[in-house]
C-alpha cells in the first residue's frame, strides 16, 4: 500500500512538471508571436525614422 502511494507521489509530481513545462512553452510561443507580428511594423518605423534623419540634414545644407 506504502509503495503504491510513493509510486502516485512521483507520478503526480511528474505530470505537475510536465504542466510547467507545458505552460513555460505555451508562454514562450505567444511573445514569440506577438514579437513575430510587430517586428515588420517595427522596422518600418525604424526604417523611417532613420530616413529622415539623414535626409533632413542634407537637404538643409
Amino acid at each position: 500500500m506504502a509503495g503504491s502511494i510513493i509510486r502516485m507521489a512521483a507520478i503526480d509530481k511528474m505530470v505537475d512538471d510536465i504542466r510547467y513545462k507545458g505552460q513555460i512553452l505555451a508562454r514562450t510561443h505567444k511573445v514569440e508571436s506577438a514579437i513575430m507580428d510587430s517586428g515588420l511594423v517595427g522596422f518600418g518605423a525604424g526604417l523611417v525614422i532613420a530616413l529622415i534623419m539623414i535626409l533632413v540634414p542634407v537637404l538643409v545644407l
